[in-house]
């Protein structure tokens, strides 16, 4: 079953918090602090890998999460850091953040890697801070918090032509001729329900491409009709589509050929200015080549007439085919500087918005909120005098006391940053 689109949640682990302690040792009774750091959470990557072939393993499995690093230690114990999570997906995938309309990673090539959230950082612990000015420092560091969002990973095929036109019109069977796809068929619609790949080898046994049968394009499939709302994003990565339209009078030639490209126009993705092919199919059926006299004269160009029945015309078909695709640069599914193939994506360094702000809910009450300023307070230590201490430096130091001035703030009002709560003092 091909599953193309998933919807995952992502958390990496959080960092350690740093330890306080002091070596109190028989022989050594002023041994200083020895207080170890924490260790690293683990992150979450996606790479690819060209042994999956669908998003199925995220059908159900909507959760993954990497381990948080372990706390430090007395005696310079160091928590241990946890491993990274790797989530193998098919090369192909786009790995988009919900809610955005940009991909973060598009993961074409075989080991193409994405970080989508990073492990947090293990604090220092009270060890760290020792120095000729403070040699019993009686403060450490939180860990930092991991990341936790939701992905949306979807695949599209890696194929380098591309088979359209109405179902029935023998897409399923060219793919089986020209390669080992073995693909279900029958005489009935949609026979074929999900994409399915083949490679095609020319005669010279050395040369080779990748074809697609794109299933369920009708008329409205744009809109949700049929299968085709489904399937024709993965028409977006080929660089040449091969036209099929039967000539087994069943429905008007032009008029299909017509319908199938209004859909393509309609999908919005510029899959009209994609090279095409245009192919009369089932050309041993009665009346077919007046049918396609009579097409050509529509159309105003020539076509390539081919029957499964006979192998007419397929092996040339396959050869413009690659002529054609040799020809044509690829088509990138978003600007090459957005989306480059391999990405390290890091919500830390894509932060906006000021450092904090100021709200005041009530006369006597003033709250500080901001990402950085949050973040910073979740590091401090507060369970000691030194570690209140550097949180109202670094308060300071960033203006805050400037700032509740200007709002109005008086003596004795309280001030809240998260849990932490403490008096306006001018």
């Amino acid at each position: 079953m091909l599953i193309d689109r998933a919807v995952v949640e992502v958390r990496s682990g959080n960092g350690g918090n740093g330890a306080i302690s002091f070596l109190r040792e028989k022989n050594l009774p002023k041994g200083g602090p020895d207080g170890g750091n924490g260790g690293n959470g683990g992150s979450v990557y996606f790479i690819a890998k060209k042994s999956v072939n669908t998003l199925l393993a995220y059908r159900h499995s909507r959760l993954i999460a990497a381990e948080d690093g372990e706390k430090g230690d007395k005696k310079m114990r160091f928590g241990a850091s946890m491993p990274d999570v790797y989530a193998e997906v098919p090369c192909g995938t786009l790995v988009f953040v919900e809610g955005e309309d940009r991909p973060i990673a598009d993961l074409r090539n075989e080991g193409d890697v994405c970080l989508v959230a990073k492990g947090g950082k293990g604090g220092r612990g009270n060890a760290a801070f020792k120095s000729s000015r403070n040699r019993v420092p009686k403060i450490a560091e939180n860990g930092e918090k991991g990341e936790k969002k939701r992905i949306v990973l979807e695949l599209k095929l890696l194929a380098d032509a591309g088979l359209i036109g109405f179902p029935s019109v023998g897409k399923s069977t060219l793919l089986n001729i020209v390669s080992r796809a073995n693909v279900p068929t029958a005489d009935y619609e949609f026979t074929t329900l999900v994409p399915n790949l083949g490679v095609v080898t020319l005669p010279d046994g050395q040369t080779q491409f990748v074809l697609a049968d794109m299933p369920g394009l009708i008329e409205g499939a744009h809109e949700g009709k049929g299968l085709g709302i489904s399937f024709l994003r993965h028409i977006e990565r080929c660089r040449v589509l091969i036209h099929m339209v039967s000539m087994d009078g069943i429905r008007d030639p032009y008029e299909a050929y017509t319908a199938i490209n209004n859909e393509l126009v309609g999908y919005g993705a510029g899959l009209e200015n994609r090279p095409q092919l245009v192919v009369c199919s089932k050309m041993d059926e009665e009346g077919a080549e007046e049918r396609k006299k009579e097409f050509e004269k529509k159309l105003g160009f020539s076509t390539y007439g081919i029957s499964a029945l006979t192998d007419q015309g397929v092996m040339d078909l396959m050869k413009k085919a690659y002529e054609l695709i040799t020809k044509t640069p690829e088509f990138p599914l978003y600007p090459v500087e957005e989306v480059p193939g391999m990405k390290v994506y890091d919500a830390h360094l894509e932060k906006k918005g000021p450092m904090y702000t100021i709200s005041r809910p009530s006369e006597h009450l003033f709250i500080i909120s901001g990402e950085e300023v949050e973040e910073r307070y979740q590091r401090i230590n507060l369970s000691t005098d030194q570690g209140v201490a550097k949180l109202i430096s670094y308060l300071n130091s960033i203006g805050i006391n400037d700032a509740l001035r200007e709002k109005g703030a008086r003596d004795g009002d309280e001030v809240r940053l998260l849990d932490f709560i403490f008096e306006y003092s001018e």
